[in-house]
């Protein structure tokens, strides 16, 4: 059955898919590294979409089954290729040494979370996740030389970070992030705040591009 759910989750796949087009597009002129990273991040994005459509909400492993161990590592490729995106962007003098702290990060979460270390991954997930949030979410409120309306990336990136680490929460710890996302309010929400991310994504990138 075709739930409101599965509609923001369509809604936010064909908006990934217009931002694939336009990224593709640039990067098919200039062949400029970030658009790469961009890529990355919203090409993970549709399929995450369209994953939970079709297999629902089961494969967080929030309802009672095995969360699978490729689950978050495949996931944190969208904040990992966003951050990146926006580093190599606007900030070339610490782009490297993000980009080691993504990697080394990255492969802490696939070898815990494949490997079964749960201690170890309870601090890899939140670290990673919050910090490439942070460069998602306050990036395009210093970057200079953004055009202006960048800002709603930013906002973007304050929506995933939340979600994010919600999920992490609940999938690794069993708690509620800050005692409030519990795991019937981001059932509730996720979709929703899905489509909203994505639409704040197109409005800052599309300044961007269009620039």
């Amino acid at each position: 059955m075709f739930t409101l759910d599965n509609l923001f989750l369509l809604l936010t796949g064909l908006l990934a898919i217009y931002l694939i087009w336009r990224f593709y597009t640039r990067y098919s002129k200039g062949k400029a590294l970030h658009d790469v990273y961009y890529l990355l991040g919203f090409i993970v994005l549709l399929v995450s979409g369209l994953l939970l459509i079709f297999l629902g909400y089961g494969i967080l492993g929030l309802g009672g089954t095995a969360l699978s161990p490729f689950i978050l590592p495949v996931a944190s490729l969208i904040p990992l290729g966003i951050s990146l995106g926006i580093a190599n962007q606007f900030f070339p003098s610490w782009k490297k040494a993000f980009a080691w702290f993504a990697l080394v990060g990255f492969l802490a979460i696939a070898v815990t979370s494949i490997g079964g270390m749960a201690g170890i991954k309870k601090f890899a997930v939140p670290i990673f996740h919050g910090v490439a949030g942070l460069v998602i979410f306050l990036g395009p409120f210093l970057a200079k030389g953004a055009p202006k309306g960048f800002f709603w990336v930013g906002i973007g990136g304050a929506l995933i970070g939340i979600g994010g680490l919600a999920l992490a929460s609940l999938t690794i710890t069993g708690a509620a992030l800050f005692g409030i996302f519990t795991k019937e309010l981001v059932f509730t929400i996720l979709a929703p705040l899905l489509f909203l991310m994505a639409l704040a994504f197109t409005f800052g990138f599309m300044k961007d591009l269009k620039a």
